[in-house]
């Protein structure tokens, strides 16, 4: 990743150093000018980090920490998305996307409330603006273990690319890593 996507409304310069400087991406409209609907993946910040702190450790054994989000939020190319019912949080998904990659670097629902699609609908949404910034791959790691997760990466056009040996510090599990075509994969799983 060594760019962030043009912005049309850039000043465009003619030499190749300028070409090659970061620009605003447009995230920001781009979350901005998507509505909130309630039960559907919406921006989380800092005031979130709380809530994620304690769904994260419900959720792996390696949570990050509410030091570690305070120092993600607010950079550009990380993005947080959530879904919340009622005054809580159920699942939240975490990427970096710049230039014309992303990197999914995790989904969690809360155990409780898992299998009602609440990730299917964060993935869904998520890809669909990366589509808009005009992010062409995107990538993610899961467990070997993790064959549900597999599977709903699956239905959205994700593959095998690779394989991160004894890549999680908790039990030296493998990562499988998996990549999805954003230009050519536009199906969404029904």
């Amino acid at each position: 990743m060594t760019s962030l996507p043009e912005n049309s409304d850039a000043p465009q310069g003619g030499d190749d150093m300028e070409q090659d400087m970061p620009r605003s991406s447009g995230w920001a409209a781009l979350k901005q000018a998507v509505a909130f609907v309630p039960g559907m993946p919406a921006e989380l910040g800092k005031a979130d980090i709380p809530a994620l702190v304690a769904l994260e450790k419900l959720c792996f054994s390696v949570p990050w920490s509410a030091k570690q989000y305070e120092t993600v939020l607010g950079n550009e190319p990380f993005h947080l998305f959530g879904i919340r019912e009622g005054a809580g949080l159920v699942g939240y998904l975490t990427l970096y996307a710049a230039a014309w990659e992303m990197e999914i670097l995790n989904i969690a629902t809360h155990p409780d409330h898992r299998r009602r699609g609440h990730a299917q609908r964060m993935l869904s949404h998520v890809l669909h603006l990366c589509r808009e910034m005009g992010i062409k791959r995107g990538y993610l790691e899961v467990r070997r273990s993790n064959i549900p997760a597999q599977s709903l990466y699956r239905s959205f056009g994700f593959e095998e690319v690779g394989v991160r040996r004894r890549y999680y510090p908790d039990n030296r599990e493998d990562a499988i890593i998996m990549r999805l075509d954003l230009d050519v994969s536009q199906a969404q799983p029904d």
